[in-house]
């Protein structure tokens, strides 16, 4: 991701809202034209896998993390001095945002304005409160940088993989559409991308380009997100089969083939 932004500013034309900009947030001009996704609704639909739908999920600290976890898509915000495997995120949407022209509070700059989790929960200042109200005005400035993350994430992938042309074929395919476009970015908030060595059991991944690499023939449309559907609750299952004994991971397929259920749902 070390090129995201030029990438994301030289994509922004296939990522267009199909609805107004929310308040505090100004749709950039190659976002208006013609577009199957529909940006309100996908943005809808992560915020609610991602945090329930409430504000108050739109700033978090999760037990045993080092960082706060931001906005829809979980945006990753180190504090000063920690650094780890995970891609920080947020500071690439603050970069994104200012690319559009849309205010961002001079505190979003630098690293995060907690050093721990202790921190974040004993602080009166108002920050936090602050930060859930831009974010939740600006949902779809986030979702559009999100598919933009999709799309930038997509050679990376084709490389890795054995079948690069079935990769990218099938990748465009779902962005296509609003249902499929929701398939690819849910299930790298899920699973993640795929592509780290260290996410392997018996040398077998479990990302979205595992997924995409399951996936049979060059479906359309709705066929493209119901062999999704299947091609990701066939890789959970190879998973699961594959995890250590010790990990007891049986104990979250159902939840997991729930999810990957949602995939091959009508878009509304």
């Amino acid at each position: 991701m070390k090129h995201l932004l030029p990438l994301l500013a030289l994509t922004l034309c296939c990522c267009t809202a199909a609805s107004s900009s929310p308040q505090g947030s100004r749709q950039p001009a190659a976002s208006r034209s013609t577009s199957r996704i529909d940006v309100t609704d996908l943005g809808r639909r992560i915020w609610q896998n991602e945090c329930a739908g409430s504000v108050q999920g739109l700033v978090s600290w999760n037990a045993g993390e080092a960082f706060p976890s931001l906005g829809i898509g979980h945006f990753i915000w180190y504090p000063a001095g920690v650094r780890e495997a995970f891609d920080e995120s947020f500071p690439k949407l603050v970069a994104y945002a200012r690319s559009q022209g849309v205010q961002v509070p001079a505190y979003f700059h630098g690293p995060a304005p907690w050093p721990t989790k202790a921190a974040f929960e004993a602080d009166r200042s108002g920050k936090a409160d602050s930060m859930r109200r831009w974010l939740s005005n600006n949902v779809a400035l986030q979702t559009r940088f999100i598919i933009l993350r999709s799309r930038a994430a997509l050679p990376a992938m084709a490389r890795a993989s054995a079948t690069p042309q079935a990769v990218i074929a099938r990748h465009k395919a779902l962005a296509a559409t609003t249902q499929g476009m929701y398939c690819l970015v849910d299930y790298v908030n899920f699973k993640g991308e795929g592509l780290k060595p260290e996410e392997r059991y018996k040398g077998q991944g479990w990302g979205l380009l595992q997924v995409l690499e399951e996936m049979q023939g060059f479906p359309q449309g709705r066929a493209a997100t119901a062999e999704f559907s299947r091609a990701a609750s066939a890789v959970m299952r190879r998973r699961v089969a594959n995890a250590p004994a010790a990990r007891g991971e049986q104990r979250w397929l159902a939840g997991w083939l729930n999810r990957c259920a949602t995939y091959n749902q009508p878009h509304k």
